[in-house]
């Protein structure tokens, strides 16, 4: 449950429905663009992650200290982001056992939706 809890903060799982709305990928510059500079706020089960994407491919997450309790992980994370072949990849230091994931993204509205690239789906407000 509480490993679950952070897996879904960190993925920001949304429904079907969510992504059937979205339009088309966002190419490699589009994604550079939109995230660069800019703190994405991940929405999962009540939970609010937000993620700081830095120019230099540096990123940073702060969970709410009750929030990270629950999930028996830390609070606090960084990692690394990139681009690769029109899709955002992201390497956390703890979060996710620090493996790597690559996300293709859409935007819908004010929002943005991606699929994993295990399958999970995901959306996020990008702030600034």
């Amino acid at each position: 449950m509480k490993r679950s809890l952070l897996i879904a903060a960190l993925a920001g799982f949304a429904t079907t429905a969510a992504y059937a709305a979205s339009s088309d990928h966002l190419n490699g510059a589009e994604l550079r663009q939109a995230v660069v500079g800019k703190t994405v706020y991940l929405s999962a089960n009540g939970v609010v992650l937000p993620i700081a994407f830095r120019a230099n491919g540096t990123m940073s997450g702060r969970l709410k200290a009750f929030a990270a309790s629950v999930a028996g992980g830390s609070p606090v994370d960084s990692g690394r982001w990139w681009i690769s072949n029109n899709q955002l990849c992201q390497r956390w230091s703890q979060w996710l056992d620090g493996k790597s994931y690559c996300y293709k993204v859409s935007r819908n509205g004010q929002n943005v939706v991606w699929v994993r690239n295990d399958g999970r789906r995901g959306t996020a407000r990008i702030g600034s």
